[in-house]
C-alpha cells in the first residue's frame, strides 16, 4: 500500500510559477513494488568521422595510436584515450567490428548507416531505421522527448552525407539540433506560445491528420499494388506525426524542469570547438539527468569533410588544415602524433560526460551504471570501413562489463553489440539486421 510519503518519480517542487524536477530520492523506490528495477535505462551514441590514428606497433610515435596496446583485461591505454583512464572499469574499448554492409559502400558513405547497418547502394538511397528509433518506440514513450538527435552542423545534410545519426522507422533522416541555446530552450524553455495556444494548434493539427486518414482508407481501395505500397510509407510518416501530436498533448500540463541557463556556454559555437563540444555534452547530461528523454545521438561530424567544424576544430589545439587532412596525413611527418592529439582532445570531451554521469547518484548507483554509450567512428584510417574505432561505457546496472580491450575477428557484425544494447535497454530484439547472436563478451 502507497503511504504519504511515497513519491512518484515524476514529482515537482512547484512554487512561484517555476517547477523543478527533483533528483532519485530513495521514497521514490518505496511507491510501488519493483520501482527499483524500474530506474530509468538510456543509450547515447557520438559519432565522429574519418578515422583514427593507426601508428604500426614498431612506430616511433605508437603511443600516439587510437587502440590500446595489449589485450583483455590487461591493456594500457595510448596516449589517445588516456583521458578515460579514470573510468576504466566503467569501459571496454572493441576494435575489430564493422558493418559488413559498409565494407562494400564508398568511405564517404557510412556515417549514415553507423546505426543502422544496412547498405546504401545506387541511386535509389533507402535507409532504415536507427538504433536509437527503433529504442525510442518502447523506452521513449515514457518521456516527454522519445530522442535527443543532435549535430555540430544540424538538419539532415545531403544523402550518403547526412548530418544525423538517428534516421526513423521509414528510414528517412531524423533533422538534427545543433545550436546549443535552440536545444535548451526546446528541452528546458518556456516558449513564446502559451499552453492553451499549444493546445489549440495541437488539437488542430490532430484534426486535420484525422482527415488524411479517413481519406486515405478510399483512397487505398483504388490504387495499384505499387502506389497502394508508396501510400502506405506515406502514411507511416502521417501517423508518426499524430503520435507526435498525441504526446505533445500528454506534455502539456507537465511543467518542463527548471535548468539555470547560465550554467552552460550557450553562446558557444563550431568555432569555439571547446566552449561548443562541453555546451552538447551538458545538454545531453541534463536531458538524462531530468529524465526528459532516454535516448539521444550525436554526431561531432560528418564524413563530407566540408564542414565549419572539420575546419575549424583541429586549430584550436594549435594544429594546421582540416581534420579530413589530417586523418589523410599519418603517413607524412608526425602524422600519427598530430591526428592522435586531435583524437585525444575528442576523448577528453567524451570522457567529461562519462565523468559527469558517473558522479551523479541514482538509486543504489549512478546515473552512468543505468546508461549505455557507444563513441566511436565507422572508419579506421580515413575511408577504411573496416576495424571501427568504437568505446562502450557505462550500463553496469544493466548487466554489461568493462575494464577490457576486446579484439574481435572481422566475421563478428558490429550489430551483435546492437542487438546486445537493445536487450540491456529491455528492448526485446533477437536480431538487428545482419547480426547472429549476442555479444556475450560484454555482458556480465
Amino acid at each position: 500500500m502507497s503511504k504519504s510519503w511515497h513519491l512518484d518519480r515524476r514529482t515537482f517542487l512547484r512554487g512561484t510559477g517555476a517547477a523543478l524536477a527533483l533528483p532519485w530520492l530513495e521514497s521514490m523506490s518505496l511507491a510501488s513494488p519493483g520501482t527499483q528495477a524500474e530506474l530509468p535505462r538510456r543509450f547515447a551514441a557520438v559519432y565522429f568521422p574519418f578515422g583514427v590514428s593507426m601508428a604500426p606497433d614498431d612506430h616511433e610515435h605508437r603511443d600516439w595510436g587510437w587502440f590500446p596496446k595489449g589485450d583483455g583485461a590487461d591493456f594500457e591505454f595510448t596516449k589517445v584515450l588516456q583521458p578515460l583512464a579514470e573510468y576504466r572499469q566503467d569501459v571496454t574499448v572493441l576494435g575489430g567490428l564493422s558493418h559488413p554492409n559498409g565494407r562494400r559502400m564508398g568511405g564517404h558513405d557510412t556515417g549514415d548507416t553507423f546505426l543502422t547497418a544496412v547498405q546504401l547502394e545506387g541511386s535509389d538511397y533507402r535507409n532504415a531505421v536507427s538504433l536509437d528509433q527503433l529504442a525510442a518506440r518502447e523506452i521513449g514513450r515514457a518521456t516527454r522527448f522519445p530522442s535527443l538527435v543532435l549535430s555540430s552542423d544540424g538538419g539532415v545534410g545531403e544523402p550518403t552525407r547526412s548530418t544525423t545519426l538517428s534516421f526513423s522507422a521509414t528510414g528517412r533522416p531524423v533533422p538534427a539540433l545543433a545550436d546549443p541555446k535552440q536545444i535548451f530552450d526546446r528541452l528546458f524553455g518556456d516558449g513564446d506560445e502559451s499552453t492553451e495556444a499549444q493546445r489549440r494548434r495541437l488539437r488542430a493539427t490532430g484534426s486535420m491528420l484525422d482527415r488524411v486518414l479517413e481519406h486515405s482508407r478510399s483512397l487505398e481501395r483504388r490504387l495499384g499494388k505499387r502506389d497502394r505500397a508508396k501510400l502506405d510509407e506515406y502514411l507511416a510518416s502521417v501517423r508518426d506525426v499524430e503520435q507526435r501530436v498525441e504526446r505533445s498533448q500528454r506534455w502539456l500540463d507537465v511543467a518542463k524542469p527548471e535548468v539555470d541557463p547560465a550554467s552552460l556556454p550557450l553562446e558557444a559555437t563550431p568555432k569555439a570547438p571547446e566552449d561548443y563540444l562541453r555546451a552538447m555534452y551538458d545538454l545531453m547530461f541534463l536531458a538524462f539527468q531530468t529524465d526528459t528523454t532516454r535516448l539521444a545521438t550525436y554526431m561531432i561530424g560528418q564524413v563530407a569533410g566540408a564542414t565549419t567544424i572539420a575546419n575549424a576544430f583541429p586549430a584550436c589545439i594549435g594544429l594546421s588544415g582540416n581534420w579530413h587532412g589530417l586523418a589523410h596525413g599519418q603517413g607524412k611527418k608526425n602524422g600519427y602524433e598530430n591526428l592522435g592529439r586531435f583524437d585525444q582532445f575528442l576523448a577528453k570531451h567524451f570522457a567529461y560526460f562519462v565523468g559527469r554521469l558517473a558522479a551523479t547518484e541514482e538509486g543504489d548507483g549512478t546515473l552512468l551504471d543505468r546508461t549505455v554509450l557507444l563513441y566511436g567512428s565507422s572508419n579506421s584510417r580515413t575511408h577504411q570501413n573496416r576495424n571501427y574505432p568504437l568505446v562502450l561505457a557505462g550500463g553496469r546496472g544493466l548487466g554489461l562489463k568493462h575494464g577490457q580491450f576486446r579484439r574481435f575477428e572481422e566475421k563478428t557484425p558490429l550489430s551483435n553489440l546492437y542487438v546486445t544494447i537493445l536487450q540491456r535497454l529491455g528492448v526485446e530484439r533477437e536480431s538487428f539486421v545482419d547480426s547472429t547472436g549476442e555479444m556475450s563478451e560484454v555482458v556480465a
